[in-house]
């Protein structure tokens, strides 16, 4: 069953010429980990605030079609009541800490849903520790680098165990080296706990071998969705503008210069290390 559904999904923005998102049509299955990528500009944010509903509850606006998300019609609840199923975190990070301490930011959901604060304690523990932050917990969260700030938002999503997380471009803050581990904590999560993931990335070099789902967009429409290493291998994505992984991109090149390097397209280096190995007989 889909836990996340659109239909012919349209939606404007208040006062703009034409609309963000135009006739998005996708299924999610659960416990899937599903990449959206494209240029920018083009639509993905957008498509991500109608999952827990900001789109259209917070930003108004005009949107057609249908959205399901979770078993729930999301034009009939109300964003606090998507909250449940739903955990966004935004690319600023900022919009979404408040709390005097980071320990208090990342408690606040748990807090509001009134889970009893001896789990609230080992819940944000918890969640601090998978984010590398536990010994920032009593820091002022306005007081901390960007790219802990950007821990912060995860871990306090992470701490109220959605259904489905939602990140836009979260590790846009941090270097390769941090954003891998987030990036390896997300995946965990998906697969030992079932946690349906959709993540919005440009770096396809450090997650495309996450992914089991692919949605590429481009000017507001949905022009690629499912396998992605078909997609990815395709020379229709490349010239949308979406960043093929070099790893793929060196696999076409030694298929093209005519190299027995193995029929599955690779998504990372080692992937792309192991074929090579066993094309050549070295493994």
């Amino acid at each position: 069953m889909a836990t996340i559904e659109t239909k012919n999904l349209t939606y404007t923005y208040p006062g703009a010429a034409k609309p963000s998102i135009e006739d998005v049509s996708i299924k999610v299955e659960k416990g899937e980990f599903v990449l959206i990528t494209g240029p920018s500009g083009c639509g993905k944010t957008t498509l991500c605030r109608c999952f827990n509903g900001l789109v259209p509850h917070f930003y108004q606006g005009e949107l057609k079609g249908e959205i399901t998300v979770a078993g729930e019609d999301v034009l009939k609840r109300h964003t606090y009541e998507m909250a449940k199923h739903v955990g966004l975190v935004f690319q600023n990070p900022e919009n979404q800490l408040f709390a005097l301490s980071v320990e208090k930011d990342v408690a606040f959901g748990l807090e509001n849903l009134g889970v009893p604060r001896e789990e609230i304690r080992k819940k944000v523990d918890w969640a601090l520790n998978q984010t590398g932050i536990y010994d920032l917990r009593e820091r002022s969260p306005h007081e901390i680098s960007g790219g802990q700030q950007q821990r912060v938002a995860i871990a306090a999503v992470l701490a109220m165990e959605p259904e489905i997380i939602v990140l836009d471009e979260p590790t846009s803050f941090l270097d390769p080296l941090s954003a891998q581990k987030i990036f390896d904590v997300i995946y965990d999560l998906n697969k030992k706990q079932g946690i349906t993931v959709v993540l919005v990335e440009h770096r396809l070099d450090l997650t495309a071998k996450y992914t089991n789902h692919l949605i590429v967009m481009d000017e507001g429409k949905v022009r690629f969705e499912g396998d992605p290493r078909e997609i990815l291998n395709s020379e229709e994505t490349r010239l949308i503008g979406v960043g093929i992984p070099k790893a793929t991109l060196l696999y076409q090149l030694l298929k093209k210069d005519g190299f027995s390097v193995g029929d599955k397209t690779p998504l990372s280096s080692e992937e792309l290390a192991d074929q090579l190995l066993e094309a050549f007989g070295t493994k």
